[in-house]
């Protein structure tokens, strides 16, 4: 992204820090910004064109998220992903998510089913070797699935705290095939369809975990990219895949 490009997607007429902090948040998520990228507080307040005040709070909150860590009178740098902050995350993120389509499949709502079956329509287009578009996708999935069941904000909640996650997930995209993870969306939207509630609990579940059982992999591949590896392998934490006989 360009600097007119940068300055074009800050709104002047709102308030900048929360923005600056979506941005920087965003591109970290992405990889634009990668783990020991130097961030300097002057440069990004030149490039959007904003004072320097927004974005030192942006580091702040991106600080308290650990997604940056900030050293005093030196430089800010981008953090590496943290090992046991993605998987306690799993925890949260699967027992709501798996509870949600459990609600939906108890009473379908056949608009929601076509919504859905729509937004399938709309990842399979994604060409291959976009993953940004396709994490677009992924994100715009879980959370109609959310705010159907009345849980906007809830969704809101999951989708701050679960930034970590997400950087493995945009890493995951190399090594696990969209198309499957697509098949596994479809496969939760079929279980919701037919108001199959086990088999939707299920699917949902074993769709969160399979970017954790190929973490090791991930690990292997992009170390430069985590700490606290140390015992990933034999981690308790690391989920088991659960059959699906529905």
């Amino acid at each position: 992204m360009n600097k007119h490009d940068l300055q074009k997607s800050i709104d002047p007429t709102a308030t900048i820090s929360p923005q600056v902090w979506k941005l920087l948040r965003h591109r970290i998520v992405n990889n634009d910004l990668p783990p020991g990228h130097k961030l300097s507080e002057g440069e990004i307040a030149m490039e959007l064109g904003v004072s320097r005040q927004p974005v030192r709070e942006a580091f702040i909150k991106l600080a308290g998220e650990g997604f940056v860590m900030i050293r005093p009178q030196r430089s800010t740098l981008v953090r590496e992903i943290d090992v046991e902050t993605v998987l306690q995350l799993r925890f949260v993120r699967e027992a709501v998510e798996a509870d949600i389509v459990s609600t939906l499949a108890e009473d379908p709502d056949p608009s929601l089913v076509k919504d859905l079956r729509a937004e399938l329509k709309r990842q399979r287009s994604i060409r291959k070797g976009d993953p940004q578009a396709f994490y677009r996708a992924d994100q715009d999935f879980h959370r109609i699935l959310m705010e159907a069941a009345g849980k906007g904000v809830a969704w809101k909640y999951i989708d701050e705290i679960n930034g970590q996650m997400d950087r493995v997930r945009v890493l995951s995209y190399g090594i696990f095939p969209i198309e499957a993870l697509i098949e596994q969306h479809a496969d939760i939207v079929e279980k919701i369809a037919v108001g199959n509630q086990g088999g939707a609990n299920l699917a949902m579940r074993n769709h969160l975990n399979e970017m954790l059982r190929t973490l090791p992999e991930i690990v292997q591949q992009n170390p430069e990219h985590f700490e606290n590896i140390t015992g990933l392998e034999s981690s308790k934490l690391l989920p088991k895949r659960e059959k699906n006989d529905d």
